[in-house]
């Protein structure tokens, strides 16, 4: 099975999947993350209140989108900042700042989906990237 790459497609092939199979799918959204160099995952890139590890570090694109890396030690923890990242990925810091991220993943109701430690994190990953988004948008 190949990841799909954006929201969308990701939800359209979620929706028809059980429980299982929607496990396997965060799980090979976090396996198709581009790779974060281990020198990333500070304690300046890592999310705080999430029961896993997780790390985001952005990066700004020439044309000013920014493009985040992440990576967690636990994989469906990593699909889940991979599915927030669908979100937001490759876009400019005014668009991210105004994004409904939460409403973008509220169709796929992780909260009755996963175990409420998988999902507590979620709120912090968002808050990151948004406050991140604010802080690059803020530069100009």
């Amino acid at each position: 099975m190949t990841a799909p790459t954006t929201l969308s497609d990701t939800l359209d092939e979620y929706e028809f999947l059980d429980a299982d199979d929607r496990y396997r799918l965060l799980i090979d959204l976090g396996r198709a993350l581009e790779p974060m160099p281990d020198p990333l995952k500070t304690d300046a890139t890592l999310v705080r209140g999430c029961s896993a590890a997780v790390w985001v570090y952005p990066t700004r694109r020439d044309d000013g989108r920014l493009h985040f890396l992440a990576d967690s030690n636990a994989a469906i923890t990593k699909g889940i900042i991979a599915l927030v990242l669908l979100t937001v990925q490759d876009r400019t810091p005014a668009e991210i700042s105004a994004a409904d991220i939460e409403g973008a993943l509220a169709p796929f109701d992780l909260r009755n989906q996963l175990s409420s430690n998988r999902t507590q994190g979620i709120p912090n990953m968002i808050a990151l990237i948004r406050a991140t988004a604010d802080r690059y948008g803020a530069e100009g």
